[in-house]
């Protein structure tokens, strides 16, 4: 949800659409520096979030921030922003900070993960007392990104020494897009059970709920509204009636509706609110 006029009103939205789990950028998602959060808006954030029930909330990072570069410049800009970010989201209570793991600029991807890793040794040394997590998200696959491997995930978390400050996030369009069958009833058992063996259940927190515009194994990042891409509704209904994930948070990053808020007033977005009638209707089923 957008918080456009104050982080509360992201609350405030989701509470027009009738939301249970929520997520946010803490700042213009698109630069390097945000303006310092109004201590104000995150007092009424807070209040809202304990008066509505609405959790876990997480924060998306930056888009800008790099953890896997070899640059000096951008590798010390990405770890001061993703710093920020903990920062940002242990102020406002949040559970944690979804982030995608990296780009290679150089090296090998081996090389690249300990740099992930390293970067976020680093920002845990600087915040200890935090307990704000890292969620690092499934990647798509496109061009050198890293992530997009379960083994991945594994190798990051095995060189912070598997510490609990670390968890996952599931992209379902990510999943199909870098190769993973989550279509068909086989290919969502043996998707599911490579996780658990490679990374494990305990480590997922989140689950971004997104169809996908493009076919499995395409590694191109394109999100759907859900039931209406190459994803399909019955993956969404086995995820939601799986025991393994129940209570586990599904945020949806799809198109939204333009100007459907006008002069200030907080109204349902018609396609937020498609998207979630449809998951629900699964869930109930």
């Amino acid at each position: 949800m957008s918080v456009a006029g104050g982080v509360s009103k992201a609350v405030d939205r989701a509470v027009v659409h009738g939301c249970e789990a929520l997520q946010i950028f803490s700042k213009n998602a698109n630069r390097w520096h945000g303006s310092p959060l109004d201590p104000a808006e995150v007092t009424r954030f807070r209040k809202r979030i304990e008066e509505t029930g609405i959790k876990p909330v997480v924060s998306h990072a930056s888009y800008l921030i790099n953890l896997a570069t070899t640059f000096g410049l951008l590798r010390q800009q990405s770890i001061a922003a993703f710093v920020d970010e903990l920062d940002r989201a242990d102020a406002l209570g949040l559970l944690g900070v979804v982030i995608h793991p990296g780009t290679c600029t150089a090296g090998t991807e081996d090389d690249g993960l300990r740099l992930i890793a390293d970067a976020i040794r680093q920002a845990f040394k600087a915040r200890p007392r935090r307990k704000t997590m890292v969620l690092l998200e499934h990647t798509a696959g496109q061009g050198r990104t890293l992530g997009h491997r379960f083994e991945h995930l594994a190798a990051i978390i095995r060189h912070l020494k598997g510490s609990v400050r670390v968890g996952v996030c599931l992209d379902t369009c990510h999943l199909v897009a870098s190769g993973y069958d989550i279509v068909t009833e086989a290919g969502y058992r043996e998707t599911f059970d490579a996780f658990e063996r490679i990374v494990g259940i305990e480590r997922l927190k989140v689950f971004h709920a997104n169809d996908s515009k493009k076919p499995c194994g395409s590694r191109v990042d394109r999100h759907e509204h859900i039931g209406r891409g190459c994803v399909g509704e019955e993956p969404f209904r086995r995820i939601l009636h799986d025991a393994r994930f129940a209570g586990l948070p599904m945020l949806i990053e799809t198109e939204k509706s333009e100007g459907c808020e006008k002069r200030g007033a907080i109204v349902p977005d018609p396609l937020d609110t498609m998207n979630l009638q449809t998951l629900r209707r699964l869930r109930d089923a």
